[in-house]
Parts: structure tokens; sequence; C-alpha cells
């Protein structure tokens, strides 16, 4: 059994900073990429930033220059650092591994970031 634990989320004023954590119950083999997805409220849901195994990462423009993607192997875990933050990042945040197994993908429960002032 593994799970996918997010935290890091909260309120906060435009042009403020969190930083989301996901961390894995247990190592997980055969990671193609993780990466981070939101849903705003009344929007789908939209792919934010991923990291690759080798490290490479992506960014929707929306949040390029103002998200960072990274992970600590040794931790199982994976973070967004969100600087600069707008009231258009309001959303549930979901962290998300993709797998060459079975399961192909695990999903964390979301954590709420809410950017007002």
């Amino acid at each position: 059994q593994v799970q996918l634990v997010e935290s890091g989320g909260g309120l906060v004023q435009p042009g403020g900073s969190l930083r989301l954590s996901c961390t894995a119950s247990r190592n997980i083999f055969s990671i193609i990429s993780k990466g981070w997805y939101r849903q705003a409220p009344g929007k789908e849901r939209e792919l934010v930033a991923t990291i690759s195994s080798a490290g490479r990462t992506n960014y929707a423009d929306s949040v390029k220059g103002r998200f960072t993607i990274s992970r600590d192997s040794a931790k199982n875990t994976m973070y967004l650092q969100m600087n600069s933050l707008k009231p258009e990042d309001t959303g549930v945040y979901y962290c998300n591994y993709k797998t060459w197994t079975t399961p192909s993908a695990y999903w964390g429960q979301g954590t709420q970031v809410t950017v007002s002032s």
C-alpha cells in the first residue's frame, strides 16, 4: 500500500509564497515523472508542473518564473515552491506520480491553496 500525502496549503495574500510537499509512504520504483495539478473553482483540472526521473522540469505558462518543482529522493518527497502568488492560483493542488508499473499512477488527496487579500 502506497499513499501520497500532501501538505503546505493555506491562505496567503497576493504576492506571497507557499511551499507544498508531497511525501510517499514508501519508495516508489519505476517512476516516469512526478507532477503537480490544480483545480480552481469552476474550472477543469490543469497540469502545473512536472519533473522527470532525469530531473527535467516543465511548467504551465501561467506559472513559469514563479513556481519551482523539486524533489528529495532520500525523503521520498516532492515539493512545489510557489512565489509571487496571484488570486488566480487559488485551487486544490494535487501531487501525482506516474510509473512504468501497475498501478500506473498515484495521487495525493489534495491541499487547498487560497490566494486572497
